[in-house]
């Protein structure tokens, strides 16, 4: 990995870790099984003393069950490696929290969660042009450092939307975030704001209205919406990410139950 092993963010992977081994906890070992019958070869998952066939409902959904369960498995297994090279000490343990945080987009509340994330509109600023010269998996993205955060979320394993349609509390017309993440082990969504021209005084005074169409609309900034910095002298360094990155989730997660 380019830099989710390296730039760790600490509190966050061992909420991974502890998502992982809840969820696996949970959902029943499954495996696959073949057979000859009447001289042809029958697919069944068993489950505990039961055997289902493939094409049945319970087979249907047993199989999501073991592809669920091998997916968690290997997210498991990667991150506890990571952890293992890099901490000497155990995994902490504890209960993933249930987290409701909402939007006020001046029609409604919205919920943001995993439906939300969903039903996002991806790349649908249409008002400035990108070139490819920052293409990354199948995206082109405005600068480097855009493009180097879309490394490090898919790295991460956090999925994302660049530059959907938000619309927010006391707006006539749609804003575009930088990013929305979900982040799947909490359930809840992050906006991200990579600001990139602050050593202009225009590019600030618009931030600056960012933070209040955000917090106007009952996010909570360095929780639910988190910014990170650069300038013509000054790269963003991933670390900066990482450390952001893990602050918002761990005080989500400590500030769950306000």
């Amino acid at each position: 990995m380019k830099y989710f092993g390296t730039y760790i963010p600490q509190e966050y992977l061992a909420l991974k870790i502890n998502y992982c081994r809840r969820q696996l906890e949970m959902l029943p070992p499954v495996s696959m099984h073949e057979q000859q019958s009447k001289g042809k070869t029958v697919t069944r998952l068993v489950v505990g003393d039961h055997r289902f066939n493939l094409n049945s409902p319970s087979g249907e959904k047993y199989y999501k069950i073991m592809l669920l369960r091998n997916e968690l498995e290997e997210k498991l297994n990667i991150c506890e490696a990571i952890w293992k090279h890099n901490f000497l000490k155990p995994v902490p343990e504890y209960e993933v929290p249930k987290i409701t945080r909402t939007l006020n987009t001046g029609f409604e509340k919205t919920v943001l969660d995993s439906n939300f994330f969903i039903n996002l509109k991806e790349d649908a600023n249409k008002n400035y042009l990108k070139s490819n010269a920052y293409a990354f998996n199948g995206n082109n993205y405005r600068s480097a450092a855009e493009r180097e955060i879309a490394i490090f979320y898919t790295e991460a394993g956090i999925p994302f939307k660049y530059e959907p349609e938000v619309w927010f509390n006391g707006m006539s017309k749609p804003a575009y975030p930088d990013f929305v993440l979900l982040i799947p082990e909490l359930d809840t969504c992050k906006f991200h704001e990579h600001c990139g021209l602050m050593n202009f005084n225009n590019y600030v005074r618009d931030v600056t209205l960012k933070c209040g169409t955000y917090a106007g609309s009952g996010l909570l900034l360095d929780q639910d919406v988190f910014f990170t910095y650069s300038s013509d002298d000054v790269t963003l360094d991933i670390r900066y990410l990482s450390a952001k990155l893990n602050a918002v989730v761990f005080g989500t997660m400590i500030n769950s139950n306000q």
